[in-house]
């Protein structure tokens, strides 16, 4: 079979599309001759990293995807896990990284509308979003624009849609200077019986286009997304997609108008790749062929090309066949919302992949081939070397406690993230329980008197850098420990892997540890990976990120009258500390912000012990026997006071004299499994004797008291100057007035 090529296919055109010449002949040897300019495009998008994780796969598998609640695991546009009473949530995390450095209000609005997608697509409605954002240093001259436009980029997008963000992280270091990350969760609840799928089924059927029109807009972006960075970075900018937020709020409305209705045998949307990967993706899954007809897809530019009709981008469109007695019920429905919809195609049983355009057959291609050959690699990986043991005794004590905690609750990465939350709508669809700026965000199941779901997103890639395995073991528990923190039952988790050049040895060592760490903690904990997503080539000019494999989660509250927030302690309540006293300094953010070091073995995360002590924490809150708790992570315990206080707006007495630890170990040690609770008086020794009796370390640390965090014998703080550090850091550094950046 001969097709008309018009463009000459050379060496340097399938560099630039991302294809390594050895791909390329595996190309020649599926087809059998060589492709025209629009099916090197195809193999372009289907093969490259962003859409194919040929480079990760391998590991991918090793993960922990199934447990009692898991309705669909990785492999459709998000996990689904039940969540009793016929209900389910269906949930995913997706990366929108180079996007977003290239233009950051764009980048990140429409990373928080691919995700959105992905929910509704299978039939849910959303009901949360979260944001996982990581910039360069403070004192980089792009730091403050990229922050603006990304932080501007998901409220723009997640407030007109109505969708409430209810947590999620803001972090600084030089490491993302040329690479931020923009990772965007969203989570929706749908029936459990009504579940759609993306696999197509069925000979003969319409293959329908459903949405807004195609332009230019985003042409190679999974490509682009598949790349380092160099000082070319200008010229990629049309290469990021323009987002809509009404139209897709219309095309919600629409889809599950639709799906009421019986007519859908199949969805899937149009995200990384376009109109190539939601065809071929349907017809792969369901053993079919598609012909598509681009003469039929709506366009709002004239004179597109197949090539860029196939790779466009374009936001808030999705691919569906259709039953076909249904046609004039669905039409009518998108009709009504003001959306495009045409019949641009067909199943087939031939297994092909054809496109056709202005009357030419311009792609005739093996459809499953597309998918199930591309490559797969088992590259090559360096351990780290492991770091060298940092007992507290040989890390410097501060001279002065107080203003150590200070500068700890006022730095860029601990301060407070009020002038980011409070740009998002947190409250809408009124369900939102609670907000921003505690342990996890949660959410009323609206219909339910009693049911709420909790969701948390956790990294720490200092750890990770020090120590891949225990830096993903630590992310995962993180995350399950912030979701227990509120009494909620951890159910399952997405991941969003960001890492930098997989061709290098040392980079894919840190990811293969990373899996390792999380697929061994997602086990121990009962928190099944069901949906996710990889970013890799996150580097500039050979520079990488840190590794960042970001970890969101979900829980469900039986009964939200029973939550623990971290700011509702009461006066003259016992202050308790469950878990180990602190003592590793190793890799803490002690050790880097004050002592400007960042050596030291990350800590070590015994599993175990984290399952004892959050179960421990979960029946105690529960049972009403909590009137406040938050989990110690980055600062240790000196942070997790100072955190509470200020949430409170009261004061602890605090006394570590019986110690026998260091006291600079005990405070800002960030040892693992550990929480913070304060209960009513007459309850502490009940629940002491509780924890004692499960084998459980703790510490009767004080009372709730007072407008000052004292710690006997270290320091006294006021609350208000608590406050007044922890919020300023941030309006500060927008408004241009941080007096030392460098020094952040």
């Amino acid at each position: 079979m001969t097709i008309p090529n018009a463009i000459q296919i050379t060496p340097d055109l399938i560099a630039s599309h991302g294809l390594k010449p050895e791909e390329y002949d595996r190309i020649l040897q599926l087809i059998g001759r060589e492709p025209t300019f629009t099916e090197l495009g195809i193999f372009s998008a289907m093969w490259n990293e962003h859409c194919s994780y040929k480079s990760s796969k391998k590991w991918l598998r090793t993960l922990p995807t199934q447990g009692p609640r898991v309705i669909q695991g990785p492999g459709e546009n998000a996990g689904v896990v039940d969540i009793d009473d016929g209900d389910c949530v269906v949930f995913k995390m997706e990366s929108h990284n180079h996007p977003s450095y290239i233009e950051p209000y764009q980048g990140a609005a429409t990373g928080v509308g691919g995700i959105l997608r992905d929910v509704f697509t299978m039939g849910a409605r959303p009901v949360a979003a979260m944001n996982a954002l990581r910039f360069g240093a403070p004192d980089h001259p792009k730091t403050k624009h990229l922050v603006a436009g990304v932080v501007a980029g998901v409220g723009g997008y997640g407030n007109s849609f109505g969708v409430p963000t209810v947590g999620g992280e803001v972090e600084f270091d030089e490491r993302y200077n040329g690479n931020i990350l923009v990772n965007a969760f969203a989570a929706g609840l749908a029936k459990s019986d009504a579940i759609f799928y993306s696999k197509a089924e069925g000979v003969g059927l319409p293959v329908v286009y459903l949405g807004a029109k195609t332009g230019r807009d985003g042409v190679g972006g999974a490509t682009m997304a598949s790349a380092e960075f160099d000082e070319s970075i200008e010229e990629k900018r049309p290469t990021v997609q323009v987002g809509d937020p009404f139209t897709e709020k219309c095309l919600l409305e629409a889809c599950l108008e639709l799906m009421a209705t019986g007519a859908v045998i199949a969805i899937q949307d149009m995200g990384a790749a376009g109109l190539t990967c939601s065809a071929v993706e349907m017809g792969a899954k369901g053993d079919l062929g598609i012909e598509l007809d681009l003469d039929k897809v709506p366009v709002r530019e004239d004179n597109m090309t197949a090539y860029e009709m196939m790779l466009s981008e374009s936001q808030e469109r999705m691919l569906m066949v259709l039953q076909p007695e249904k046609e004039a019920q669905a039409k009518a429905i998108f009709i009504k919302w003001g959306l495009d919809f045409a019949i641009v195609g067909k199943t087939t049983d031939d297994l092909r992949f054809r496109i056709l355009h202005q009357g030419e057959e311009v792609a005739n291609l093996p459809i499953k081939d597309l998918g199930d050959q591309a490559p797969e690699y088992d590259r090559p990986w360096r351990e780290a070397d492991k770091r060298a043991p940092l007992p507290a005794h040989m890390v410097e004590e501060p001279a002065d406690y107080g203003a150590t905690i200070l500068t700890l609750v006022g730095s860029a990465n601990q301060s407070s993230r009020r002038w980011v939350y409070e740009q998002y709508d947190t409250l809408i669809q009124g369900n939102s329980l609670q907000l921003p700026g505690g342990d996890a965000g949660v959410v009323r199941v609206e219909g339910h008197a009693t049911k709420a779901l909790a969701f948390s997103s956790d990294v720490t890639p200092r750890y990770v850098e020090a120590d891949p395995y225990e830096g993903g073991k630590q992310a995962v528990a993180e995350c399950w420990r912030n979701i227990t923190a509120t009494g909620a039952e951890p159910l399952a988790s997405t991941d969003n892997l960001n890492f930098g050049n997989p061709e290098k040895p040392e980079i894919m060592g840190q990811f293969v540890g990373a899996i390792k760490g999380i697929g061994e903690a997602c086990r121990a904990l009962d928190f099944p990976i069901v949906s996710g997503n990889v970013s890799l080539y996150n580097e500039t000019n050979g520079v990488a990120i840190l590794p960042t494999p970001t970890i969101a989660g979900v829980g469900l509250l039986p009964d939200w009258s029973r939550m623990a927030k971290i700011g509702t302690a009461n006066e003259g309540d016992a202050v308790l500390l469950i878990g180990v006293d602190g003592s590793h300094l190793g890799s803490s953010i002690y050790l880097r912000d004050i002592l400007g070091r960042t050596d030291g073995p990350a800590p070590e995360v015994d599993l175990y012990a984290e399952r004892r002590n959050g179960d421990f924490i979960r029946s105690a809150i529960r049972n009403g026997q909590v009137t406040a708790a938050h989990d110690i992570s980055s600062g240790g315990l000196a942070l997790a006071l100072a955190e509470m206080a200020i949430a409170s707006n009261k004061g602890m007495e605090i006394d570590l004299s019986d110690s026998r630890g260091l006291m600079h170990g005990l405070l800002f040690g960030e040892d693992q499994a550990r929480y913070v609770i304060t209960v009513p008086t007459d309850l502490a020794n009940f629940i002491t004797a509780n924890a004692e009796g499960a084998g459980i370390p703790f510490r009767r640390l004080g009372k709730v008291q007072g407008d000052h965090l004292a710690i006997a014998d270290v320091c006294t703080i006021a609350v208000d100057e608590l406050r007044k550090a922890h919020e300023s850091w941030f309006p500060d550094f927008m408004d241009g007035k941080a007096a030392s950046l460098a020094a952040e």
